[in-house]
């Protein structure tokens, strides 16, 4: 695995992103690329550790070790440290079916649980993931494979996201005839419209959409299932389905002044942006600007940190994110040790342009909006603040509670609520039959995928609620296995 002494001899090296001051004048990815013998100087680093947690996938203390889709790192990292990159691109693609997309917005959870980061620094996985199926475009190896042979089977895919283009993939693969309903006017969900640019250029995006449609998944996009498409034509004109819709109902903050003009959902702020960048590259106007105001940010995490880079790109007077928890350790805690993900502080992109401009870090934390204020017009002035500490009740569950004297307002224009998302929409779920869970997801037990009606699946957020990308591809994979089970009576899908 890579170089026996690789571990020892070359430092962690990442591929750094451009200067925050240039790249804030564009929608161009934050990365730069690493040369390719930095590339495999890298991939040595990979140490013949025996038990390679890196895909593991196991779930500690609720959270994922390793890659949930139990993605093989080793044995393509010895495979580029060799040279040998389209070979190292056949390994990875046999259990990813998009590593363009995580090899860039993935949290990398193989690097947390990597047996280098026990004593130092862990392997610089996703950077080298990105770039071997980067290459793999590049150098053609990546061509359309249609089945060879079909078994007469429709199912249906509800949803374009991660989970839904993962299911359709392998549905396909499997030599069924697969159609994907997307209620946007573009394919990939989440991927397309809930990622920014920076993050995630559209072109890749786009890219494996074309290359899926030429091995024969049809994509059907400005389609509503349950609005202009009834949701119960899915199951007469369909041998399965497979429900791959999202969690795609923001957390909202129930607060005085939140009906005033100014207060958005996160998810409207950076969809619209999106859609006006690649329709028009903002010419259109159709979008919630953050040009010229005081922006607050509610909530922190990815979605929030993509709000600060978006506003920061509109050349916003202002940004401050807003945080009710603690902010976390520089280093591993006692109570979070290897290989559970490390949970510690880290500056992302978009703190970083804040800081690059502003000269400071933009969160606050423990701190929670009290209410908003608005002018004559209706329209937000202020935020006003408290400062909140984290105690125990009387059942041992730490819960915050105000500090009587830390109140405080701040001018505001703009505030994005970036809180997370509480499950699925309704309307689909009704119209079908399909029973929920405590949390509102389509009730369908992880391994299986079916619910309760004969013939339908789910998976992805719709299933498991708001979760990462490689999650997505994990359950979409998932759930085309026990679909295709059921149509076929066995399955040689992975």
């Amino acid at each position: 695995m890579g170089k026996p002494t690789g571990f020892l001899e070359y430092k962690r090296e990442q591929a750094p992103y451009r200067n925050p001051i240039e790249r804030i004048n564009d929608w161009q990815e934050l990365n730069n690329s690493l040369p390719e013998e930095k590339l495999k100087e890298q991939a040595a680093r990979c140490m013949e550790c025996g038990t390679p947690f890196c895909h593991s996938g196991m779930i500690i203390n609720g959270v994922a070790s390793g890659c949930p889709n139990h993605n093989l790192p080793p044995e393509w990292n010895d495979l580029v440290y060799r040279g040998l990159w389209k070979e190292a691109f056949q390994r990875l693609v046999k259990i990813n079916n998009f590593p363009e997309f995580t090899g860039r917005v993935c949290p990398a959870l193989c690097e947390g649980a990597c047996t280098g980061g026990l004593i130092g620094s862990p392997v610089t996985v996703k950077n080298i993931e990105c770039a071997i199926i980067d290459r793999a475009f590049e150098e053609g190896w990546l061509k359309p494979q249609p089945p060879v042979k079909r078994t007469g089977k429709k199912v249906a895919v509800v949803g374009s996201g991660p989970a839904g283009l993962a299911a359709a993939a392998q549905l396909n693969k499997a030599g069924h005839w697969v159609t994907v309903f997307e209620r946007a006017d573009r394919v990939g969900g989440l991927l397309m419209y809930g990622i920014p640019n920076m993050k995630l250029d559209k072109k890749y995006v786009q890219r494996r959409v074309e290359l899926m449609e030429a091995e024969g998944i049809k994509f059907l996009t400005g389609t509503e299932v349950g609005k202009n498409y009834p949701a119960k034509e899915l199951l007469k004109e369909f041998d399965a389905v497979v429900l791959c819709g999202g969690a795609t109902k923001p957390r909202d903050l129930a607060i005085e002044g939140r009906n005033l003009k100014g207060v958005h959902f996160a998810v409207e702020f950076l969809s619209a942006n999106t859609k006006s960048l690649l329709d028009t590259n903002l010419e259109d106007g159709n979008f919630i600007s953050a040009q010229d105001k005081d922006v607050i940010v509610i909530g922190g995490g990815d979605t929030g940190t993509d709000c600060v880079g978006t506003s920061l790109r509109h050349r916003c007077k202002s940004v401050t994110q807003l945080e009710i928890m603690p902010q976390l350790p520089l280093e591993r805690g006692s109570n979070n040790p290897w290989p559970e993900y490390p949970r510690v502080h880290k500056v992302d992109y978009g703190q970083q342009e804040a800081a690059a401009i502003f000269g400071e870090d933009p969160r606050q934390y423990c701190i929670t909006a009290k209410k908003f204020v608005g002018d004559e017009q209706g329209q937000l002035k202020e935020v006003h603040t408290v400062k909140v500490e984290w105690v125990k009740d009387d059942l041992g569950r730490f819960t915050p509670r105000e500090i009587a004297g830390t109140e405080k307002v701040w001018p505001a224009q703009l505030v994005l609520l970036a809180m997370g998302f509480t499950g699925p929409e309704e309307t689909l779920f009704e119209q079908l039959g399909v029973e929920r869970d405590e949390r509102s997801n389509a009730k369908a037990e992880y391994g299986k995928f079916a619910t309760n009606l004969e013939g339908v699946f789910s998976a992805g957020d719709m299933r498991r609620g708001q979760s990462l990308v490689i999650w997505a591809i994990n359950e979409g994979r998932g759930a085309a296995r026990e679909c295709d089970r059921y149509l076929m009576g066995s399955t040689n899908l992975l």
